[in-house]
């Protein structure tokens, strides 16, 4: 499995963006894909997930704020990312599991000025 991510930048504290992450390759029917961040000096931690069904799960500092979504028939998730804070600076990776296997992009980087 490929993964193409897509969209980051730089942002003005309280401003917004948008990934984007493809999968191509042997993509199975249920799965979960989601993102991950890592900021300098920093363990990477979870952002938001969601599976083939819709199910999705956020981490508490993103709540309220960022949303994930999928079109499963482009096998494409989104990360909206809004009143975005310095805090949310990092790299941001995008994954996918299937069948006990785990996979990743290339990390987009984010950086979000006060």
């Amino acid at each position: 499995v490929q993964l193409q991510a897509s969209g980051g930048g730089l942002v003005q504290a309280g401003g917004s963006l948008r990934l984007s992450c493809a999968a191509s390759g042997s993509i199975f029917g249920i799965n979960a894909m989601g993102w991950y961040r890592q900021a300098p000096g920093n363990q990477r931690e979870l952002v938001a997930t969601i599976t083939t069904l819709g199910s999705t799960n956020y981490a508490d500092s993103v709540k309220g704020r960022f949303t994930i979504s999928r079109d499963n028939a482009k096998n494409t998730v989104y990360l909206q990312m809004n009143s975005l804070k310095p805090d949310d600076t990092a790299v941001y990776y995008c994954n996918y599991k299937a069948q006990g296997r785990n996979y990743w992009g290339q990390g987009t980087l984010v950086t979000v000025s006060s």
